[in-house]
């Protein structure tokens, strides 16, 4: 009888924890503690990983933005600069002469409206586009430098035919050759990067090229375009790593071809002559070179203020194009002067810093090319202003008065500044 009623009451409360399970499914079977725990997954390190990057990519944005806008900020305040002295060191004369003294300066600034247009606009634009017009702004060009040549259509001013153009508006092929014998260069040396030990695959067709270019401006003659062009270019091959013997052989033979070409011609001859000693033909050949060393003197620590320049009254020749520099000296002294030329290295070290970051190789020569380019160009004209190279007439960038080259320049810059703004990460070290 008990057993019969211990099995009923079994049945009951097994039957009971059966409707309990139906009721609540996840008491069925209960947890087992030895069995363990899935794994996690790790999100909190992807978070960190997704941080990381982050983090690198606002690094990178901030350091190409910071070099976008350093270069930026360095060619604004020298064309600035440029502005100003502009209308002082052309003011008398242009009062003497065309009955205005604001004439220079509004073309001046007409000029760089232009610039700032252009400068945009190629900063805007990738700079691999302009790779598929090399060979055809190289022939325009080419084909621009021979019609300077034919008499009638040439501009010829004090005995050198280098414009094109009617009246006052004129345009200098030359300087449109920088520009399209460094994108030339540039790419042929980028897509030949495996074979630059090769002299007959890099090193030759870079030097016919510059060749052809510096024959067709020599002509004219301008032989401060082709130094220009010699330094850009002797860049150009020494970034793409051409080998050390062949740049000492190319930097002999330039030495040596710079010597010759300026003995060649009296007038060459004569300046390269007043540049070692001004003073020894300080009222016929070493004059210009005499009166901007006595302007710069006179300038002194501070300058005697702007506007108040006293060389600019008809004793310094070319004061608002070739030898504004003076005019600066004069009127702002040591400090204004080392004022320009800290932004001309500024220049140059920010032009430096974008071409080692560029994304790619042409982005690089373009960069070192640029840079060569402008800080070359400033150094070859301080250097005859201050009496240390012989006067070329090669414009101060950004600064001296001219519409060609400060378009064609700022237009250069533009590309510099779309490397920059494109460069990559900077590694330790940079």
């Amino acid at each position: 009888m008990a057993r019969t009623i211990d099995r009923e009451a079994h049945e009951r409360a097994m039957a009971a924890r059966t409707a309990t399970r139906a009721r609540h499914p996840s008491a069925r079977r209960p947890p087992r503690h030895d069995t363990p725990a899935p794994k996690a997954k790790p999100k909190p390190k992807r978070k960190a990983d997704a941080t990381g990057e982050a983090s690198k990519s606002a690094r990178r944005s901030l350091a190409t933005s910071t070099g976008y806008v350093l270069l930026a900020a360095v060619v604004t305040v020298l064309c600035v600069i440029g502005l100003v002295m502009v209308l002082s060191s052309s003011s008398v004369n242009a009062l003497r002469n065309y009955g205005s003294a604001w004439l220079f300066f509004n073309r001046q600034l007409l000029w760089l409206t232009v610039g700032t247009a252009v400068l945009l606009f190629t900063s805007r634009v990738d700079y691999q586009t302009w790779r598929r017009f090399r060979v055809p702004l190289l022939a325009g060009c080419m084909g621009l430098l021979v019609l300077v040549l034919v008499p009638g259509v040439g501009i010829a001013v004090s005995g050198s035919s280098r414009w094109l153009g009617v009246g006052s508006w004129r345009i200098q092929p030359s300087e449109l050759s920088k520009l399209a014998v460094l994108l030339f260069i540039a790419d042929l040396l980028a897509r030949r990067a495996d074979r630059i030990d090769d002299s007959r695959e890099t090193l030759r067709p870079a030097l016919m090229a510059f060749g052809a270019v510096a024959m067709l401006v020599m002509l004219q003659p301008d032989m401060g375009t082709t130094l220009v062009l010699g330094c850009m270019v002797m860049a150009l091959l020494f970034v793409a790593g051409a080998s050390l013997q062949h740049m000492a052989a190319l930097t002999v033979t330039a030495v040596v071809a710079s010597f010759v070409l300026g003995m060649a011609e009296p007038y060459r001859r004569a300046r390269m002559m007043s540049f070692l000693d001004p003073w020894a033909d300080a009222d016929n050949t070493g004059y210009q070179v005499a009166q901007s060393i006595v302007g710069l003197a006179d300038g002194g620590l501070t300058g005697v203020g702007v506007g108040a320049s006293r060389a600019k009254w008809g004793f310094l020749p070319n004061a608002h194009t070739d030898f504004i520099f003076t005019i600066i000296g004069e009127e702002m002294g040591l400090i204004g002067s080392l004022l320009v030329i800290g932004l001309f290295v500024g220049f140059a070290f920010l032009g430096v810093r974008a071409a080692v970051r560029a994304p790619d190789r042409f982005g690089t020569l373009v960069a070192a090319g640029v840079t060569a380019w402008v800080a070359g160009q400033a150094f070859i004209n301080i250097g005859a202003v201050i009496g240390m190279l012989p006067v070329t007439g090669v414009p101060l960038p950004f600064v001296s008065f001219g519409g060609s080259s400060l378009v064609i320049c700022m237009a250069a810059v533009g590309l510099l500044l779309n490397v920059a703004r494109q460069g990559r990460q900077p590694r330790p070290g940079d």
